[in-house]
């Protein structure tokens, strides 16, 4: 198996259906694999070997698409690196990876100057004019040959696809072709995620694997990828309008975003026929109102990690008409195993809270030059995920926290993610998130974070009744704030990192 393989089976069954639409600019699939043949060339022309690494820093679009697919053509790996990062982190990405070529948009082409001496190749692959000291993407396109499809494949080395950060430096994670495949086929094979010959949204980042994975989905199939540079919400409901989408991977805090925006009537979103989400639990509450704006789409969730290429579990469209598990992260996809264990490695009963781990051939191969890293990972062919959770009887997965962020408090151990799905319940409640802070007689107390619907109000104390109506009292907030808008990783995620900082500040505590 190998990743432009589904290229080939479009080229020779349907060449000038469009494969790309970004703004105006539409590409067929004929055209797109030229170019992308084209490119494979450049790089080459470059000085890009198979097994280098070549990385791009650039909002989402076409070309980034093209990156992708030319440096699996001739056998290079990915590198997509996160939009987020300061200069140091993008620095450490490019240096421990030994990346010495980058493509860069017009955003991000000034950090270029800060970068050079540890770059051979720069290539700007904006829409503006070319910066000095860069290569300009469509000329390479234009003036090199196209090379063969060298079919690389199966182990060979896909991506390093770096983790958020959030926990110090980040790691590389190395998946292969197969990583990517297996987990893409594993998914369509429980739930026809994409629609063949439909059309995939594209408004998360394409650096994050949720984004990448989608795309192998829709071309597996075969469709048309609808590139917008990055999420804002009219943004996304006028190209859902506008090009009939019926798929895009959203996280919980994007669907917030469009369900309860005011303009949201004034769009036409009826062409949705699948929404997939993930990256972070979506509460029970917020699912409901979306499931009610997109009442003829069918919506998945899955759960997943960078290190598993990414799905372990799917809640499928059935489960979500049946309603009684919506708060799991649903079931093994056909790929996987899953297995709850304690801190010693022993494996659990139905019911039990640990440590969830993974088999399967989805699994990374490490964590690049980080081998201590990579044992600690990786046991007995076992990818341990530090989330904590537990299976039911039906084999349905309930994820209650990454266990770093268990709050104990008072001796009690306290799962976030339970507080944030009854605090979502609450009417006035857009979005929250729960964390632990220092507390001189409880060692910790439970804090919540919320911001609030548009119009509506809520007290403290209101919000803490509510939940004690719901939940024992010891996990209910015994203090809130009260902000505009959590701050967030570009994959969607709560950056509970940066909620925990001023709190813990000075203390002996790490912040993770």
């Amino acid at each position: 198996m190998y990743l432009t393989q589904s290229l080939h089976r479009l080229l020779q069954q349907n060449p000038h259906a469009p494969l790309t639409m970004d703004g105006d600019r539409v590409r067929t699939v004929r055209e797109s694999v030229d170019r992308i043949a084209r490119l494979a060339g450049a790089f080459r022309d470059l000085g890009v070997a198979p097994g280098d690494r070549v990385a791009i820093l650039a909002l989402n679009s076409d070309r980034y698409l093209e990156y992708l697919q030319a440096c699996w053509w001739m056998g290079a790996a990915v590198n997509p690196v996160n939009i987020r990062w300061a200069e140091p982190e993008i620095r450490y990405s490019l240096e421990q990876s030994g990346t010495r070529v980058l493509l860069v948009d017009d955003m991000f082409a000034p950090v270029v100057d800060s970068l050079r001496e540890v770059l051979d190749v720069v290539i700007h692959c904006g829409q503006g004019p070319t910066p000095p000291g860069m290569h300009d993407y469509e000329t390479l396109v234009a003036d090199a040959d196209p090379v063969p499809d060298g079919r690389h494949g199966g182990d060979t080395l896909a991506g390093v696809f770096y983790t958020g950060g959030t926990t110090g430096f980040p790691k590389g994670v190395m998946l292969s072709h197969a990583n990517l495949l297996v987990s893409s086929m594993g998914s369509l094979a429980a739930e026809p995620i994409a629609v063949p010959g439909g059309r995939m949204l594209h408004a998360a980042p394409l650096f994050h694997l949720a984004g990448l994975t989608t795309w192998n989905m829709q071309t597996l199939v075969g469709g048309t990828h609808v590139v917008v540079p990055s999420f804002e919400p009219v943004a996304v409901m006028r190209a859902i309008q506008q090009h009939r989408i019926t798929t895009a991977m959203l996280p919980p805090i994007m669907i917030q975003m469009v369900v309860d925006h005011p303009d949201r009537a004034d769009y036409d979103l009826s062409s949705f026929q699948a929404v997939l989400y993930g990256a972070s639990p979506m509460p029970e509450a917020l699912l409901r109102r979306a499931m009610a704006t997109f009442p003829e789409a069918r919506f998945v969730q899955a759960y997943g990690m960078t290190e598993l290429a990414p799905v372990v579990t799917l809640l499928t469209a059935d489960d979500h008409v049946d309603g009684t598990r919506l708060r799991s992260g649903g079931r093994s996809a056909p790929h996987t195993e899953i297995r709850i264990v304690d801190a010693d490695g022993a494996e659990l009963p139905s019911g039990t809270v640990g440590e969830i781990t993974v088999r399967g051939g989805h699994v990374m191969s490490g964590y690049w030059n980080k081998p201590d890293e990579t044992t600690s990972a990786l046991r007995d062919g076992w990818m341990h995920t530090g989330d904590g959770g537990y299976l039911d009887d039906a084999g349905y997965l309930f994820i209650v926290d990454r266990i770093k962020d268990m709050i104990v408090t008072g001796g009690e151990n306290v799962y976030s993610a339970e507080v944030e799905n009854v605090l979502a319940q609450h009417p006035a409640v857009a979005a929250c998130a729960v964390i632990g802070v220092p507390d001189e007689v409880y060692g910790e107390r439970v804090h919540a974070v919320v911001t609030l619907l548009p119009g509506h109000t809520a007290t403290e104390n209101e919000l803490r009744e509510h939940c004690k109506a719901l939940v024992a009292g010891y996990k209910a907030p015994r203090s809130v704030d009260f902000i505009d808008a959590l701050p967030l990783s570009p994959a969607g995620k709560v950056q509970k990192r940066e909620l925990r900082a001023p709190y813990w500040a000075g203390t002996s505590r790490a912040v993770n």
